[in-house]
């Protein structure tokens, strides 16, 4: 896939909250316990202090890495895909070869991947092994435990 992180409308407004959330309150708070601690006196042994400066940083980190995954999002509308293939944004049905069992996963972002909703990242195993296919083909899919094979059963789009 490109440098893209390919998005739903939900996807991309609820990742622009969390950006502004750590922008506006995540860095007042962290503010806050910097000021705090340095009140407690010596700084060169002020664990308050150094807890709160690494906080800072990593509030700061994320601030960043979310604002690379911004800078390069693309919001994808389901009208405008081909449900042919699977792509992002798809919702496929999949049969285990072996056990018969199916099951449906949307491919979507790392981001919005939460296998509880049964949504897929398109970088992990199975969704970059889904990609491209078509109803009725095969996807062999390697993990730990040995390969997998799941045949594509049905793709719609949201």
């Amino acid at each position: 896939m490109s440098n893209y992180t390919y998005l739903t409308k939900e996807g991309f407004d609820r990742l622009t909250a969390e950006l502004e959330e750590m922008k506006s309150t995540g860095r007042q708070e962290v503010a806050a316990a910097i000021a705090e601690a340095r009140e407690k006196g010596d700084l060169s042994e002020n664990a308050e202090y150094d807890a709160a400066k690494d906080a800072q940083g990593l509030l700061e980190l994320k601030i960043n890495e979310l604002e690379k995954v911004m800078a390069n999002a693309r919001v994808l509308d389901a009208s405008d895909l081909d449900d042919s293939t699977v792509v992002v944004l798809s919702k496929v049905t999949i049969r285990n070869v072996k056990t018969k069992k199916e099951i449906t996963y949307q491919l979507v972002s790392e981001s919005e991947a939460d296998l509880k909703l049964k949504k897929i990242s398109v970088s992990s195993p199975i969704g970059s092994g889904l990609l491209g296919k078509e109803p009725g083909d095969i996807a062999t899919i390697e993990t730990p435990n040995g390969n997998l094979e799941f045949e594509i059963v049905k793709i719609s789009l949201v």
